[in-house]
């Protein structure tokens, strides 16, 4: 068997859902790893692996995705899921907090900084969409999601699933097909609206925590006047470059993803 940190898999009722989570590690101080919009923790979990060298990792299934609670009677915006994030933080009794937060996850990290920033230590936001009302969209299309998860439904091979990422190794690919068709279509569209209609600019002067942006060199989400105009409404947040890397960070360069979080 293959050598793993991870320790467990579970599920907490939480700001009124069921939430799973994965832990890895179980030392140093608490790291709540929030994936983006079609990211089932499972897919994290190599990640996980190496930032729980450092510490005490809990990765989310964000509602709609993976084993949380789905379905058409939840809410699928930024402030339910930055609730979900405040409700399972407290419920785990969890202290001293870095919240890291990928594409729609970093998101969702600013919005809990904003709303709630007990307990935690600082905020690590990786390339969130910075689109928003009256801003340029977000570079993926909604198609792009929706048209893999309609073959994951169907069952789908590694095969099937690299016209979508190309670059990435067979496991990932695996991981990706399997898990998949977890990821509810009706959150992911919502979701994918959202990037456009909800403003997360609005919350960037109200972080009081420290903040660090992780940029991907070539992912095309955020451009150096985006990075400009997030300086000018929060001078506090530290911005930091991963080279050779898309907006899938640690698939491209896992190595410089850790040093930029860690």
């Amino acid at each position: 068997m293959t050598d793993t940190s991870l320790l467990y898999g579970a599920n907490v009722h939480a700001n009124g859902i069921r939430q799973h989570y994965l832990r890895y590690g179980g030392k140093g101080t608490p790291l709540v790893l929030v994936p983006g919009i079609t990211s089932p923790a499972i897919t994290w979990g190599f990640v996980a692996e190496r930032l729980a060298e450092k510490h005490d990792v809990y990765v989310l299934d964000v509602r709609g995705r993976g084993l949380s609670a789905t379905g058409p009677d939840l809410d699928y915006d930024l402030d339910s899921y930055a609730a979900d994030v405040r409700g399972l933080i407290d419920t785990l009794g969890l202290k001293d907090v870095t919240l890291l937060g990928h594409s729609m996850g970093a998101r969702i990290a600013i919005r809990a900084g904003r709303i709630n920033d007990a307990s935690l230590a600082r905020l690590v936001l990786v390339d969130p969409p910075v689109s928003g009302p009256g801003r340029r969209a977000y570079p993926s299309r909604l198609e792009w999601y929706t048209e893999s998860i309609h073959l994951a439904r169907k069952g789908m091979t590694a095969e099937d699933m690299r016209r979508f990422c190309p670059t990435w190794t067979q496991e990932q690919l695996e991981l990706r097909a399997e898990w998949l068709h977890t990821c509810d279509e009706l959150a992911t569209r919502i979701s994918f609206e959202r990037f456009h209609t909800e403003d997360i600019h609005q919350d960037l002067p109200h972080l009081k925590v420290p903040a660090r942006l992780v940029v991907a060199t070539r992912g095309g989400v955020i451009q150096a006047e985006d990075e400009t105009e997030i300086k000018s409404l929060n001078p506090a947040i530290e911005i930091v470059h991963v080279p050779d890397a898309g907006h899938m960070i640690p698939w491209d360069n896992l190595p410089g993803f850790v040093e930029a979080v860690l």
